[in-house]
């Protein structure tokens, strides 16, 4: 895709999507941590419900390590892979305090050395909490860029290398969330509403 075409992009995700921001609630890195683990597979909405529960009685490492898996599981039951993810969290926080004083590593490799941890993960960690440049590829990027002809890629590290390569630097975290958002409302993995898509006199793909 020619850059001047990226560009126009931008700028129309940018005026349409002025306030995009991370849609999950949280206070500090390990509440984020915690929230993007368990978002996998689950709206951000239902996130939310269950973390206003569980970040205000166990919103450490330590507090968190209170719980049996059984008890983390009955508080998260209503997410996706419930038992996997209250599992994968447990063995985190357990990392976290072994291995790093109970704070959430800034470094990509490190974090995605934490059970239910994957490079979407990572960067939405990375630039959210701690301001690290990142360009997360979820479902939402993903299917966004491949229909833009962003990238053509279905994996979304081929994609993610695809997409840092023509959006500037210091661009990548807002256009990830204006992706999301424009995913999220208008470019659905079914029945897009082309008609009223800001991007559809750029889109290829349009219907």
């Amino acid at each position: 895709m020619p850059t001047h075409s990226v560009d126009s992009i931008l700028e129309i995700l940018s005026d349409t999507y002025p306030d995009a921001v991370c849609e999950l609630h949280y206070r500090n890195p390990f509440e984020l941590l915690i929230a993007t683990i368990l978002s996998a597979q689950t709206t951000d909405q239902r996130v939310n419900e269950v973390t206003s529960v569980l970040f205000a009685r166990y919103p450490t490492p330590q507090k968190m390590l209170e719980l049996s898996p059984d008890e983390l599981e009955k508080i998260i039951q209503k997410i996706g892979l419930f038992r996997t993810k209250a599992h994968h969290i447990l063995e985190t926080c357990k990392i976290l305090i072994r291995n790093y004083q109970g704070q959430v590593p800034q470094e990509l490799d490190q974090l995605m050395k934490l059970p239910g941890v994957g490079r979407k993960t990572a960067g939405v960690v990375l630039a959210n909490a701690f301001g690290i440049p990142a360009l997360p590829v979820d479902t939402h990027v993903l299917r966004v860029s491949n229909r833009l002809g962003i990238s053509h890629h279905k994996d979304p590290f081929q994609a993610e290398k695809d997409l840092t390569a023509v959006i500037p630097r210091e661009r990548w975290l807002d256009a990830h969330h204006q992706m999301i958002y424009l995913g999220r409302r208008i470019c659905s993995a079914k029945k897009p509403q082309c008609s009223a898509c800001p991007l559809k006199d750029l889109c290829p793909t349009r219907m």
